[in-house]
Protein backbone atom coordinates (compact mmCIF):
# COMPACT_ATOMS: atom_id res chain seq x y z
CA UNK A 1 0.00 0.00 0.00
CA UNK A 2 1.24 3.35 -1.13
CA UNK A 3 2.46 5.80 2.19
CA UNK A 4 2.18 9.43 2.62
CA UNK A 5 5.29 11.16 2.51
CA UNK A 6 6.47 14.73 2.86
CA UNK A 7 10.03 16.10 3.42
CA UNK A 8 10.28 19.19 5.54
CA UNK A 9 12.63 20.13 8.21
CA UNK A 10 12.13 16.80 10.32
CA UNK A 11 12.99 14.80 7.52
CA UNK A 12 16.33 16.48 6.55
CA UNK A 13 15.82 20.16 5.35
CA UNK A 14 18.91 22.26 6.13
CA UNK A 15 17.14 25.09 6.65
CA UNK A 16 20.29 26.65 8.01
CA UNK A 17 22.41 26.33 4.97
CA UNK A 18 19.30 27.91 3.01
CA UNK A 19 19.75 30.71 4.81
CA UNK A 20 22.96 31.12 4.85
CA UNK A 21 23.00 30.68 0.63
CA UNK A 22 20.26 33.40 0.28
CA UNK A 23 21.76 35.65 2.76
CA UNK A 24 25.40 35.33 0.30
CA UNK A 25 23.65 36.03 -2.44
CA UNK A 26 21.54 39.59 -0.52
CA UNK A 27 25.62 40.35 0.66
CA UNK A 28 26.54 40.38 -3.17
CA UNK A 29 26.10 44.42 -3.40
CA UNK A 30 28.08 44.68 -0.08
CA UNK A 31 31.11 42.50 -1.91
CA UNK A 32 30.85 44.55 -4.66
CA UNK A 33 31.27 47.71 -2.86
CA UNK A 34 34.63 46.66 -0.62
CA UNK A 35 36.28 45.74 -4.38
CA UNK A 36 35.57 49.11 -5.32
CA UNK A 37 37.02 50.51 -1.41
CA UNK A 38 40.27 48.22 -1.75
CA UNK A 39 40.54 49.92 -5.38
CA UNK A 40 40.12 53.52 -4.14
CA UNK A 41 42.27 52.72 -1.04
CA UNK A 42 45.00 51.60 -3.44
CA UNK A 43 44.57 54.87 -5.35
CA UNK A 44 44.57 56.96 -2.01
CA UNK A 45 47.73 55.24 -1.24
CA UNK A 46 49.26 55.52 -4.71
CA UNK A 47 48.52 59.36 -4.40
CA UNK A 48 49.61 60.02 -0.98
CA UNK A 49 53.10 58.85 -2.65
CA UNK A 50 52.69 61.03 -5.53
CA UNK A 51 51.92 63.94 -3.17
CA UNK A 52 55.92 63.10 -0.92
CA UNK A 53 57.35 63.38 -4.91
CA UNK A 54 56.07 66.31 -5.55
CA UNK A 55 56.73 67.98 -2.12
CA UNK A 56 60.84 66.37 -2.55
CA UNK A 57 60.67 68.64 -6.04
CA UNK A 58 59.42 71.48 -4.41
CA UNK A 59 61.84 71.89 -1.67
CA UNK A 60 64.99 70.90 -3.82
CA UNK A 61 63.91 73.51 -6.10
CA UNK A 62 63.35 75.77 -3.81
CA UNK A 63 66.89 75.85 -2.49
CA UNK A 64 68.17 75.86 -6.15
CA UNK A 65 65.73 78.92 -6.68
CA UNK A 66 67.90 80.99 -4.20
CA UNK A 67 70.01 83.24 -5.50
CA UNK A 68 71.88 83.16 -2.37
CA UNK A 69 72.48 79.23 -2.35
CA UNK A 70 75.06 79.82 -5.64
CA UNK A 71 77.02 82.23 -3.35
CA UNK A 72 78.07 79.77 -1.16
CA UNK A 73 81.70 79.43 -0.71
CA UNK A 74 84.14 76.74 0.31
CA UNK A 75 87.69 77.29 1.61
CA UNK A 76 90.75 75.43 1.50
CA UNK A 77 94.10 75.20 3.72
CA UNK A 78 96.86 73.60 2.14
CA UNK A 79 98.26 73.09 5.92
CA UNK A 80 95.07 72.89 7.70
CA UNK A 81 96.90 71.44 11.03
CA UNK A 82 98.69 74.92 11.25
CA UNK A 83 95.69 77.42 9.62
CA UNK A 84 92.44 75.82 9.36
CA UNK A 85 89.86 78.57 7.32
CA UNK A 86 86.15 78.37 6.65
CA UNK A 87 84.49 80.89 4.77
CA UNK A 88 80.47 82.35 4.54
CA UNK A 89 78.87 83.02 1.34
CA UNK A 90 79.79 86.96 1.70
CA UNK A 91 83.71 85.69 0.78
CA UNK A 92 85.51 86.88 -1.94
CA UNK A 93 86.95 84.09 -3.70
CA UNK A 94 90.86 84.46 -4.03
CA UNK A 95 94.17 83.17 -2.75
CA UNK A 96 95.88 84.14 0.25
CA UNK A 97 99.44 83.30 2.22
CA UNK A 98 99.05 83.34 5.88
CA UNK A 99 102.33 82.79 7.85
CA UNK A 100 101.79 82.57 11.47
CA UNK A 101 104.72 84.05 13.69
CA UNK A 102 103.49 83.49 16.92
CA UNK A 103 100.10 82.07 18.97
CA UNK A 104 98.39 83.40 21.36
CA UNK A 105 98.49 82.60 24.78
CA UNK A 106 96.80 82.57 28.43
CA UNK A 107 98.90 84.13 30.93
CA UNK A 108 100.21 81.40 33.24
CA UNK A 109 101.45 82.00 36.87
CA UNK A 110 102.55 78.91 39.55
CA UNK A 111 103.35 79.11 43.35
CA UNK A 112 105.96 78.10 45.19
CA UNK A 113 105.90 74.09 46.20
CA UNK A 114 104.45 73.27 49.35
CA UNK A 115 104.52 70.17 50.92
CA UNK A 116 101.21 68.88 49.94
CA UNK A 117 97.84 70.19 48.69
CA UNK A 118 96.41 70.27 52.22
CA UNK A 119 98.64 72.48 53.35
CA UNK A 120 97.75 75.84 54.95
CA UNK A 121 98.56 78.62 53.27
CA UNK A 122 97.51 81.44 55.49
CA UNK A 123 94.03 83.93 55.42
CA UNK A 124 93.42 87.26 54.00
CA UNK A 125 92.11 88.10 50.57
CA UNK A 126 92.76 88.41 47.11
CA UNK A 127 92.64 90.53 44.75
CA UNK A 128 92.45 89.02 41.04
CA UNK A 129 92.44 92.13 38.55
CA UNK A 130 92.92 91.49 34.62
CA UNK A 131 94.80 94.02 32.33
CA UNK A 132 98.41 94.18 30.55
CA UNK A 133 101.96 93.98 31.63
CA UNK A 134 104.89 95.43 29.76
CA UNK A 135 107.55 93.69 28.41
CA UNK A 136 109.46 93.60 31.38
CA UNK A 137 106.33 93.00 34.18
CA UNK A 138 106.93 96.31 35.85
CA UNK A 139 103.96 98.46 34.47
CA UNK A 140 100.18 96.75 34.60
CA UNK A 141 97.46 98.42 32.77
CA UNK A 142 94.02 97.39 34.39
CA UNK A 143 91.22 96.83 31.99
CA UNK A 144 88.27 98.97 32.26
CA UNK A 145 85.95 96.36 31.42
CA UNK A 146 86.92 93.74 33.81
CA UNK A 147 85.95 94.45 37.39
CA UNK A 148 88.56 92.93 39.93
CA UNK A 149 87.22 90.29 42.15
CA UNK A 150 88.37 89.77 45.75
CA UNK A 151 88.32 86.13 47.28
CA UNK A 152 88.45 85.84 51.14
CA UNK A 153 90.14 83.32 52.28
CA UNK A 154 89.19 82.18 55.76
CA UNK A 155 90.46 80.11 58.48
CA UNK A 156 90.07 76.29 58.04
CA UNK A 157 89.92 76.78 54.51
CA UNK A 158 93.29 78.32 53.61
CA UNK A 159 94.82 74.64 51.94
CA UNK A 160 95.66 75.09 48.49
CA UNK A 161 93.02 72.54 47.43
CA UNK A 162 89.95 75.08 49.39
CA UNK A 163 91.93 78.40 47.51
CA UNK A 164 91.77 76.69 44.53
CA UNK A 165 87.84 75.77 44.79
CA UNK A 166 86.98 79.73 45.71
CA UNK A 167 89.11 80.91 42.67
CA UNK A 168 88.02 78.86 39.77
CA UNK A 169 83.84 79.25 41.76
CA UNK A 170 84.58 82.92 41.64
CA UNK A 171 84.33 83.84 37.75
CA UNK A 172 87.71 85.91 37.98
CA UNK A 173 89.18 85.78 34.61
CA UNK A 174 91.22 82.70 35.39
CA UNK A 175 91.22 79.29 36.38
CA UNK A 176 93.12 77.19 39.54
CA UNK A 177 94.82 73.94 39.50
CA UNK A 178 97.10 71.93 41.69
CA UNK A 179 100.50 70.46 39.83
CA UNK A 180 102.18 68.04 41.83
CA UNK A 181 105.90 67.43 40.78
CA UNK A 182 109.55 66.48 42.70
CA UNK A 183 109.18 69.43 44.86
CA UNK A 184 105.53 69.22 45.94
CA UNK A 185 102.24 70.91 45.20
CA UNK A 186 102.26 74.10 43.24
CA UNK A 187 98.96 76.09 42.92
CA UNK A 188 98.98 77.29 39.22
CA UNK A 189 96.60 80.65 37.82
CA UNK A 190 95.76 80.38 34.52
CA UNK A 191 93.91 83.24 32.42
CA UNK A 192 90.61 81.90 31.07
CA UNK A 193 90.99 84.38 27.56
CA UNK A 194 94.24 83.81 25.83
CA UNK A 195 95.60 87.86 24.40
CA UNK A 196 98.16 90.53 25.94
CA UNK A 197 94.85 92.31 27.85
CA UNK A 198 94.16 89.13 29.57
CA UNK A 199 96.96 89.34 31.59
CA UNK A 200 96.79 89.20 35.29
CA UNK A 201 97.73 91.03 38.49
CA UNK A 202 97.24 89.14 41.92
CA UNK A 203 97.24 91.29 45.02
CA UNK A 204 97.13 90.24 48.82
CA UNK A 205 95.80 91.54 51.88
CA UNK A 206 97.36 89.50 54.39
CA UNK A 207 96.21 88.79 57.83
CA UNK A 208 100.03 88.52 58.81
CA UNK A 209 100.52 91.74 58.53
CA UNK A 210 102.67 91.78 55.54
CA UNK A 211 101.45 91.85 52.28
CA UNK A 212 104.41 91.76 49.85
CA UNK A 213 106.52 89.08 51.05
CA UNK A 214 106.59 85.70 50.56
CA UNK A 215 104.90 83.86 53.62
CA UNK A 216 101.29 83.67 54.22
CA UNK A 217 98.52 84.25 52.00
CA UNK A 218 101.08 87.21 49.94
CA UNK A 219 103.05 84.58 49.09
CA UNK A 220 99.86 83.66 46.28
CA UNK A 221 100.53 87.35 44.68
CA UNK A 222 101.58 87.92 41.96
CA UNK A 223 102.83 92.03 41.56
CA UNK A 224 106.44 91.97 40.47
CA UNK A 225 107.15 95.79 40.39
CA UNK A 226 105.88 95.38 45.18
CA UNK A 227 107.59 92.35 45.50
CA UNK A 228 109.57 89.50 44.25
CA UNK A 229 109.53 86.11 45.52
CA UNK A 230 105.67 85.61 45.11
CA UNK A 231 103.81 83.73 42.40
CA UNK A 232 105.75 83.16 39.21
CA UNK A 233 105.28 84.00 35.55
CA UNK A 234 105.61 80.62 33.34
CA UNK A 235 103.55 81.62 30.06
CA UNK A 236 103.31 85.12 29.37
CA UNK A 237 99.75 86.24 27.91
CA UNK A 238 100.44 86.88 24.42
CA UNK A 239 98.38 87.79 21.26
CA UNK A 240 98.97 85.84 17.97
CA UNK A 241 100.51 87.52 15.32
CA UNK A 242 100.44 86.54 12.11
CA UNK A 243 100.76 88.39 8.38
CA UNK A 244 97.90 87.80 5.41
CA UNK A 245 99.95 88.55 1.90
CA UNK A 246 102.92 90.02 4.15
CA UNK A 247 100.15 92.59 5.92
CA UNK A 248 100.68 92.24 9.91
CA UNK A 249 98.03 91.21 11.42
CA UNK A 250 97.27 90.61 15.61
CA UNK A 251 94.50 89.08 17.77
CA UNK A 252 93.82 88.58 21.15
CA UNK A 253 93.13 84.97 20.51
CA UNK A 254 93.99 81.97 17.61
CA UNK A 255 91.05 82.71 15.41
CA UNK A 256 91.13 85.14 13.09
CA UNK A 257 87.81 86.57 12.03
CA UNK A 258 86.94 88.96 9.15
CA UNK A 259 91.38 90.01 8.51
CA UNK A 260 89.80 88.43 5.31
CA UNK A 261 86.03 89.00 4.91
CA UNK A 262 83.54 86.59 5.10
CA UNK A 263 86.68 84.67 6.05
CA UNK A 264 88.00 82.85 9.54
CA UNK A 265 91.29 81.41 9.89
CA UNK A 266 92.10 79.27 13.05
CA UNK A 267 95.73 79.45 13.78
CA UNK A 268 96.85 76.17 15.53
CA UNK A 269 100.76 76.14 14.70
CA UNK A 270 103.47 78.86 14.34
CA UNK A 271 104.71 78.02 10.35
CA UNK A 272 108.13 78.61 9.00
CA UNK A 273 106.57 79.40 5.50
CA UNK A 274 102.98 80.75 4.07
CA UNK A 275 100.29 78.73 4.31
CA UNK A 276 98.25 78.82 0.76
CA UNK A 277 94.73 79.52 2.12
CA UNK A 278 91.64 79.73 -0.91
CA UNK A 279 88.44 80.49 -1.34
CA UNK A 280 86.12 80.21 -4.14
CA UNK A 281 82.59 79.05 -5.24
CA UNK A 282 81.39 76.18 -3.36
CA UNK A 283 81.08 73.82 -6.17
CA UNK A 284 80.58 70.30 -4.80
CA UNK A 285 77.44 71.40 -3.01
CA UNK A 286 76.02 72.86 -5.95
CA UNK A 287 77.17 69.70 -7.85
CA UNK A 288 75.30 68.13 -5.55
CA UNK A 289 71.90 69.87 -4.97
CA UNK A 290 71.93 69.79 -8.99
CA UNK A 291 72.51 66.07 -8.79
CA UNK A 292 69.41 66.22 -6.68
CA UNK A 293 67.41 67.83 -8.57
CA UNK A 294 67.85 65.71 -11.34
CA UNK A 295 66.62 62.61 -9.06
CA UNK A 296 63.81 63.92 -7.72
CA UNK A 297 62.92 64.32 -11.07
CA UNK A 298 63.50 61.05 -12.23
CA UNK A 299 61.73 59.40 -8.94
CA UNK A 300 58.50 61.53 -9.36
CA UNK A 301 58.72 60.56 -13.40
CA UNK A 302 59.65 56.97 -12.80
CA UNK A 303 57.17 56.55 -10.06
CA UNK A 304 53.68 58.34 -12.34
CA UNK A 305 54.83 55.40 -14.97
CA UNK A 306 55.06 52.30 -13.03
CA UNK A 307 51.59 54.11 -11.59
CA UNK A 308 50.37 54.03 -14.54
CA UNK A 309 51.43 51.38 -16.92
CA UNK A 310 49.60 48.39 -17.60
CA UNK A 311 51.58 44.77 -17.62
CA UNK A 312 50.46 42.66 -20.71
CA UNK A 313 52.25 39.79 -19.06
CA UNK A 314 49.80 39.67 -16.07
CA UNK A 315 47.01 41.52 -17.40
CA UNK A 316 46.87 43.57 -14.39
CA UNK A 317 46.35 47.13 -14.17
CA UNK A 318 48.34 49.57 -11.94
CA UNK A 319 46.69 51.51 -9.82
CA UNK A 320 46.36 54.92 -11.96
CA UNK A 321 46.81 53.04 -15.04
CA UNK A 322 44.27 55.38 -17.64
CA UNK A 323 44.29 58.10 -15.05
CA UNK A 324 44.01 61.08 -17.10
CA UNK A 325 44.95 64.16 -14.52
CA UNK A 326 47.89 61.87 -13.57
CA UNK A 327 48.91 61.52 -17.20
CA UNK A 328 48.60 65.25 -17.78
CA UNK A 329 50.86 65.94 -14.55
CA UNK A 330 53.30 63.92 -15.53
CA UNK A 331 53.18 65.39 -19.01
CA UNK A 332 53.50 68.80 -17.82
CA UNK A 333 56.61 67.77 -15.00
CA UNK A 334 58.65 66.45 -18.25
CA UNK A 335 57.64 69.42 -20.43
CA UNK A 336 58.86 71.93 -17.37
CA UNK A 337 62.37 69.84 -17.39
CA UNK A 338 63.09 69.28 -21.07
CA UNK A 339 61.71 72.59 -22.56
CA UNK A 340 64.13 75.72 -23.34
CA UNK A 341 64.24 78.62 -21.17
CA UNK A 342 65.86 82.16 -21.90
CA UNK A 343 66.84 82.54 -18.33
CA UNK A 344 70.61 82.26 -19.19
CA UNK A 345 71.69 84.07 -22.75
CA UNK A 346 74.66 80.61 -22.86
CA UNK A 347 72.17 77.80 -21.83
CA UNK A 348 68.80 77.38 -22.77
CA UNK A 349 68.40 73.42 -21.72
CA UNK A 350 69.29 71.26 -18.87
CA UNK A 351 70.80 68.70 -21.69
CA UNK A 352 73.46 71.91 -22.15
CA UNK A 353 74.86 71.45 -18.59
CA UNK A 354 75.02 67.85 -18.38
CA UNK A 355 71.77 67.18 -17.24
CA UNK A 356 70.76 64.42 -19.71
CA UNK A 357 67.79 62.25 -20.09
CA UNK A 358 67.95 58.50 -20.57
CA UNK A 359 66.50 55.94 -22.46
CA UNK A 360 64.39 54.95 -19.22
CA UNK A 361 63.06 58.13 -18.77
CA UNK A 362 65.19 59.30 -15.93
CA UNK A 363 67.34 62.27 -15.90
CA UNK A 364 71.17 61.54 -14.87
CA UNK A 365 74.24 63.80 -14.90
CA UNK A 366 77.21 64.36 -16.76
CA UNK A 367 79.64 65.25 -14.12
CA UNK A 368 82.01 66.27 -16.65
CA UNK A 369 79.88 68.88 -18.54
CA UNK A 370 78.66 70.46 -15.40
CA UNK A 371 81.79 70.58 -13.99
CA UNK A 372 83.04 72.52 -16.76
CA UNK A 373 80.13 75.00 -17.30
CA UNK A 374 80.55 75.92 -13.84
CA UNK A 375 83.95 76.60 -14.09
CA UNK A 376 83.12 78.13 -17.56
CA UNK A 377 80.31 79.93 -17.04
CA UNK A 378 79.00 79.85 -13.01
CA UNK A 379 77.24 83.05 -12.82
CA UNK A 380 74.56 81.97 -16.42
CA UNK A 381 74.24 78.42 -14.72
CA UNK A 382 73.12 80.07 -11.69
CA UNK A 383 70.64 82.18 -13.94
CA UNK A 384 69.57 78.89 -15.89
CA UNK A 385 68.06 77.75 -12.06
CA UNK A 386 67.38 80.99 -10.50
CA UNK A 387 66.41 83.38 -12.62
CA UNK A 388 63.44 85.76 -11.57
CA UNK A 389 64.12 88.31 -14.00
CA UNK A 390 60.30 88.19 -15.72
CA UNK A 391 56.96 87.20 -14.86
CA UNK A 392 57.02 84.63 -18.03
CA UNK A 393 57.79 81.74 -16.93
CA UNK A 394 59.64 81.04 -19.97
CA UNK A 395 62.20 83.16 -19.10
CA UNK A 396 62.68 81.60 -15.65
CA UNK A 397 65.12 79.58 -14.05
CA UNK A 398 64.35 76.00 -14.28
CA UNK A 399 64.36 75.66 -10.50
CA UNK A 400 61.77 78.83 -10.04
CA UNK A 401 59.54 76.80 -12.74
CA UNK A 402 59.67 73.47 -11.08
CA UNK A 403 59.21 75.12 -7.26
CA UNK A 404 55.94 76.52 -8.89
CA UNK A 405 54.54 73.33 -10.41
CA UNK A 406 55.01 71.57 -7.60
CA UNK A 407 54.22 73.79 -4.85
CA UNK A 408 50.73 74.27 -6.98
CA UNK A 409 50.38 70.65 -6.96
CA UNK A 410 50.21 70.26 -3.26
CA UNK A 411 48.42 73.61 -2.17
CA UNK A 412 45.65 73.13 -0.95
CA UNK A 413 43.23 73.91 -4.24
CA UNK A 414 46.27 71.27 -5.86
CA UNK A 415 45.06 69.00 -8.20
CA UNK A 416 46.66 66.14 -6.00
CA UNK A 417 45.67 67.75 -3.01
CA UNK A 418 42.06 68.13 -4.43
CA UNK A 419 42.55 64.65 -5.86
CA UNK A 420 43.44 62.92 -2.88
CA UNK A 421 40.06 64.43 -0.78
CA UNK A 422 37.84 63.51 -3.33
CA UNK A 423 39.30 59.79 -2.64
CA UNK A 424 38.67 60.02 0.64
CA UNK A 425 35.07 61.26 0.27
CA UNK A 426 34.17 58.60 -1.72
CA UNK A 427 36.16 56.02 1.00
CA UNK A 428 33.75 57.64 3.38
CA UNK A 429 30.76 57.16 1.55
CA UNK A 430 31.51 53.46 0.07
CA UNK A 431 31.93 52.92 4.08
CA UNK A 432 28.01 54.42 4.71
CA UNK A 433 26.85 52.41 2.12
CA UNK A 434 28.49 49.37 2.94
CA UNK A 435 26.67 49.87 6.48
CA UNK A 436 23.21 50.82 5.58
CA UNK A 437 23.46 47.16 3.15
CA UNK A 438 24.78 45.32 6.47
CA UNK A 439 21.54 46.87 8.24
CA UNK A 440 19.66 45.52 5.35
CA UNK A 441 20.88 42.51 5.37
CA UNK A 442 20.76 41.95 9.08
CA UNK A 443 16.75 42.28 8.58
CA UNK A 444 16.62 40.06 5.86
CA UNK A 445 18.68 37.26 7.48
CA UNK A 446 16.29 37.56 10.62
CA UNK A 447 13.26 37.30 8.28
CA UNK A 448 14.09 34.48 6.35
CA UNK A 449 15.13 32.62 9.58
CA UNK A 450 11.70 33.26 10.82
CA UNK A 451 9.92 32.20 7.89
CA UNK A 452 12.13 29.01 7.35
CA UNK A 453 11.47 28.18 11.26
CA UNK A 454 7.55 28.06 10.98
CA UNK A 455 8.75 26.18 7.83
CA UNK A 456 10.27 24.13 10.18
CA UNK A 457 7.38 23.66 12.85
CA UNK A 458 4.56 23.26 9.95
CA UNK A 459 6.46 20.29 8.27
CA UNK A 460 7.12 18.63 11.99
CA UNK A 461 3.52 19.11 12.42
CA UNK A 462 2.64 17.42 8.92
CA UNK A 463 5.29 14.31 9.67
CA UNK A 464 3.44 13.29 13.04
CA UNK A 465 0.33 13.88 10.82
CA UNK A 466 1.81 11.28 7.79
CA UNK A 467 2.96 9.07 10.25
CA UNK A 468 -0.23 8.97 12.48
CA UNK A 469 -1.99 8.16 9.58
CA UNK A 470 -0.05 5.81 8.34
CA UNK A 471 -0.77 4.21 11.47
CA UNK A 472 -4.54 4.16 11.53
CA UNK A 473 -4.29 3.10 7.82
CA UNK A 474 -1.96 -0.26 8.15
CA UNK A 475 -4.47 -1.15 11.25
CA UNK A 476 -7.93 -0.57 9.52
CA UNK A 477 -6.35 -3.01 6.75
CA UNK A 478 -5.43 -5.34 9.28
CA UNK A 479 -8.77 -5.22 10.90
CA UNK A 480 -10.60 -5.52 7.42
CA UNK A 481 -8.47 -8.51 6.40
CA UNK A 482 -8.94 -10.12 9.68
CA UNK A 483 -12.76 -9.64 8.75
CA UNK A 484 -12.69 -11.31 5.75
CA UNK A 485 -10.85 -14.17 6.27
CA UNK A 486 -13.42 -15.02 9.67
Amino acid sequence: MATISSPGIGSGLDVSSIVTQLVALERKPIEQLQAQASTIQSKLSSFGLLQSYAVNVRDIADRLAKPEFWTGTAATSADAASVAVSSTPTATAGSYLVNVTSLAKAQSLASKAYSASTTSVGTGTLRIELGSWDDGLTTFTPNAAKVPVDISVLAGADSLDAIKTKVNAANAGVTASIVNDASGARLVFTSTATGATSAVRVTATDDDGNNTDASGLSALAFNPPAATGQMSQTQAAKNASATVNGLAVSSATNKLENVISGVTLTLSKETTSPVEVKVAQDTATIKKAIGDFAKAFSDMNGYITAQTKYDATTKKAAALQGDRGTLALQSNLRSLFLDNSSASLVYSRLSDIGLELQADGSMKVNDTKLSAALANNSAEVTKLFSSTASADSAEQGFAVRAKALAAKLVASDGSITTRTQSLRDSITRNQKDQDRLEKRVALVQARLTKQYGSLDTLMSQISTTNSSLTQSLKALAAQSEAIAKG
